[in-house]
């Protein structure tokens, strides 16, 4: 019985949404959702590997996107719980369920640049500048994902909505 109450326990575990999961990102940051809002969907954190995952996202990949730039910013995007992420029409096997992935933006740096130093200078699974368009620098944004340092692929992406190509 004893056994029984320590996994419930373990599967239900709730973790704080001020949780600091790396020097300059909380827990809060990847959980906001308008559209969880707007729908009544609880995005909280309630599976440890997801919040590992999440820990490890920020610290080998947002915060040294952080320290380079210097500029605070948010993901657009973080954590997705499958009930939001199926609202979003995304996948069942979308990084974000797993807390492994993030979309950003940085004000007053182009996603292209972006991209680009996130290719150049981090460890990474994917990067992936989404709907970006050549003469309007500030369109799209940047998906980037982490699994671990044995698993990364280290991709490079570009997509404008149809085709994928090399970044």
């Amino acid at each position: 019985m004893l056994y029984f109450q320590e996994c419930f326990q373990l599967v239900n575990r709730m973790f704080n949404s001020n949780d600091k999961l790396s020097p300059h990102f909380r827990l809060r940051e990847f959980e906001k959702s308008q559209i969880a809002d707007r729908f009544k969907i609880d995005n909280t954190v309630k599976d440890e590997e997801v919040y590992n995952n999440l820990i490890l996202l920020c610290e080998n990949v947002l915060e040294p996107i952080r320290v380079h730039y210097g500029i605070p910013f948010s993901p657009n995007s973080g954590y997705r719980c499958l009930d939001l992420n199926r609202r979003l029409g995304s996948s069942d096997k979308s990084q974000h369920t797993r807390g492994q992935a993030c979309d950003i933006e940085i004000p007053t740096v182009s996603n292209y640049e972006l991209g680009i130093w996130i290719r150049d200078n981090v460890e990474c699974d994917t990067v992936l500048l989404e709907f970006y368009q050549e003469d309007v620098p500030s369109s799209g944004w940047v998906h980037v994902s982490y699994i671990s340092k044995d698993n990364n692929r280290n991709r490079a992406l570009k997509f404008d909505g149809n085709h994928y190509t090399t970044l």
